[in-house]
């Protein structure tokens, strides 16, 4: 079984910035793809940033691309989310996930193992 652990959330201004951590155990890690959602309260979980398992290929929303950057570490089984120029909208419960294939995925469906999230709140 894979157990996921998010970190790093927290309250910034608008313009700031904040670094999530995933950290990754259990079942081997090799050759998964993992991805960060986030989910607004009353809304659905939205795709968010990937990374493919070789850390060489990443996809973003549109929402967030030239503003987050998404980064693995496959000797410490941890995959981060550096998010700059935070937006009030940017607001969110922040989940990572593991795709148990090769390639980036954006679509819940293809994730199998989540986190519980970390919360992270911008203020205006």
């Amino acid at each position: 079984q894979v157990q996921l652990v998010e970190s790093g959330g927290g309250l910034v201004q608008a313009g700031g910035s904040l670094s999530l951590s995933c950290a990754v155990s259990g079942r081997t890690f090799s050759g998964y793809a993992v991805g960060w959602f986030r989910q607004a309260p009353g809304k659905q979980r939205d795709f968010v940033a990937a990374i493919n398992w070789g850390g060489d290929r990443t996809g973003y929303a549109d929402s967030v691309k030239d503003r987050f950057t998404i980064s693995r570490d496959n000797t410490k089984n941890t995959v981060s989310l550096q998010m700059n120029s935070l937006k009030p909208e940017d607001t969110a419960v922040y989940y990572c996930a593991v795709s148990p294939t090769s390639t980036i995925k954006t679509t819940v469906l293809f994730y199998r193992h989540w986190g519980q999230g970390t919360q992270v709140t911008v203020s205006s």
